[in-house]
């Protein structure tokens, strides 16, 4: 789900009926066919805290909602494309702003009810917060990134073409920054750019989930995982109010309501414009429900978002009332202009280590598979969603292939302004992959510690991550528990590296997802959907 004009949360697209089941990954699968009573939504994944509310629903109107859940982004280019007409009856996402931009989305789009809202803010852990003097007075974007340039604080976002919170708060603290009073533009994003620099310098932890990411804080402040903790976050305010509530942080939260404004996100059930009749009356059964007082009272008590019917109030926990609602740009040039900008130039570029299985078992479509992935990281998929999941200016890529052994790794580094011959390079780097030999899965993952050290300790200061490909179980060397001791006897640093496995063929889950949980890693499934898309989703969490 990827923006307030983006609101995109790649996610695996999930199937999601009236008790929550998932399905393997499929794009391009509906909720079924048209059904009297049945509204299909294609929808937000992090609604899936909707489900108890839903449930009472359909209790109060015989409406059922059958989610499909998939990214904003991924969900504003199925609507241009037309991929939408005549599988759902209605879009769900934290906005409508991003598909808005695009007409040949916007036209698709029919009746719109706002049903909740949530704005993105900033949490700091409490004593973070008094140390800062921010738990007792509000402050201003500008200060933060002030503090934020310092080094005075760390957070973790999400990342701003993977989820609308990140996307929200890169436009939330460029329109503070800039002062205009309207919508920011390319000029005023190159304006800004230094002071976005400063702020986004304190970034220590990125995802592509609010989910994932309000998780993998509570990991690292309870010294579950191996990363180095963080702060805060920025997130929605109803995320970090569930956080709190669900009492398991070592201290809670204090949430900063920025001075000068934030990004509100505003949940409007949104019924296509070529939806049936049927559909139309259970669009609005359903939406005249839900905006019932208790119907709103009961969203904000399950999902702790605010109620947006005149005459239902906020209760306690939403402390600040008088929230400023920053301008969102209305042209895609400009949001294209902010992400190009946040990725290129904006934010501490990333590094990252393949380790790519190419074994005997990769024969055929397997490897033309691995190959076709790497080569839409280059730019080859021009997508709306594969052009901000390609490699970036200042970024540092290592290739790793293995079979019996581990192969030679080979490091590009894509310079800033204009990396095309570097993208060149790695393309002709995947389409030379061949396959054949065993599978040394452990061996070779030791050894992607061994390369990426030295790159470490010469430039620290960079978003590090190991993807682990692998399509069979580990046959040659050292096992699970060989590289199990040897990660404990890394440098902290080093330690502090996420393992990202995929999962592909008859890789073995059991043994991907341990590595993944000791790395502080995430478990990502290709053995049902293309892995093209998996690497791409993947990007969000680097």
């Amino acid at each position: 789900m990827r923006t307030a004009l983006l609101p995109a949360l790649l996610l695996p697209v999930v199937l999601l009926a009236a008790a929550c089941t998932s399905d393997a990954p499929d794009p391009d699968r509906p909720a079924g066919p048209p059904e009297p009573g049945v509204l299909r939504v294609l929808a937000g994944s992090e609604l899936a805290d909707m489900q108890p509310v839903l449930e009472d629903a359909a209790e109060a109107t015989g409406i059922e909602v059958k989610f499909t859940f998939t990214g904003t982004l991924e969900g504003a280019e199925a609507l241009a494309k037309g991929e939408v007409d005549g599988k759902y009856d209605a879009v769900w996402f934290s906005s409508n702003r991003y598909p808005a931009g695009i007409p040949e989305a916007a036209r698709r789009l029919g009746n719109q009810v706002k049903v909740m809202s949530s704005p993105v803010v900033l949490g700091l852990s409490t004593s973070s917060a008094r140390r800062l003097g921010w738990a007792d007075r509000r402050v201003g974007w500008g200060e933060i990134a002030d503090h934020a340039g310092r080094r005075a604080f760390t957070y973790g976002m999400t990342d701003p073409s993977a989820s609308n919170s990140g996307f929200s708060a890169l436009v939330g603290v460029a329109s503070a920054l800039a002062g205009a009073g309207n919508a920011v533009d390319a000029g005023q994003i190159a304006a800004v750019t230094p002071e976005l620099k400063e702020f986004f310098a304190a970034q220590a932890l990125s995802a592509g989930s609010s989910g994932w990411l309000s998780e993998a804080y509570r990991r690292r402040a309870s010294g579950e995982d191996v990363g180095a903790r963080v702060d805060g976050l920025i997130n929605y305010e109803s995320v970090l109010l569930s956080m709190n509530a669900a009492g398991n942080l070592p201290e809670p939260l204090t949430i900063v309501y920025p001075s000068d404004g934030v990004v509100t996100a505003d949940y409007p059930l949104t019924l296509l414009a070529d939806a049936g009749d049927d559909a139309r009356g259970a669009h609005q059964r359903l939406t005249d429900h839900l905006r019932t007082p208790d119907a709103q009272r009961r969203i904000m008590e399950t999902t702790h978002r605010r109620p947006v019917v005149p005459g239902v109030e906020p209760d306690a926990r939403f402390a600040v009332r008088d929230l400023v609602e920053l301008p969102f740009p209305a042209a895609r040039e400009s949001v294209d202009a902010l992400l190009s900008a946040y990725f290129n130039e904006i934010r501490r570029p990333s590094r990252t280590l393949y380790v790519l299985d190419t074994s005997g078992s990769m024969a055929g479509d397997r490897i033309e598979s691995l190959r076709s992935a790497l080569v839409g990281l280059t730019g080859a998929d021009d997508s709306l969603t594969g052009r901000f999941r390609r490699f970036r200016s200042r970024e540092e890529v290592t290739m790793l292939p293995f079979n019996t052994t581990p192969g030679t790794p080979r490091t590009f580094t894509l310079p800033e302004g204009d990396p095309g011959a570097g993208l060149a390079e790695i393309e002709a780097y995947a389409q030379g992959l061949t396959d054949g030999g065993g599978t040394a899965i452990y061996d070779s993952l030791s050894r992607a510690y061994d390369v990426m050290g030295p790159l470490m300790a010469a430039d620290p200061d960079r978003f590090t991550s190991i993807v682990l490909m692998t399509d069979g179980e580990n046959a040659n060397g050292s096992g699970l528990a060989d590289f199990t001791a040897s990660f404990g006897r890394l440098p902290q640093p080093m330690r502090e590296v996420p393992v990202f496995t995929v999962l592909f063929g008859e890789g073995s889950n059991v043994e991907l997802s341990e590595v993944a949980a000791l790395t502080g890693g995430k478990v990502f499934d290709a053995r049902n959907a293309e892995l093209g898309g998996v690497f791409q989703e993947i990007r969000g969490y680097q």
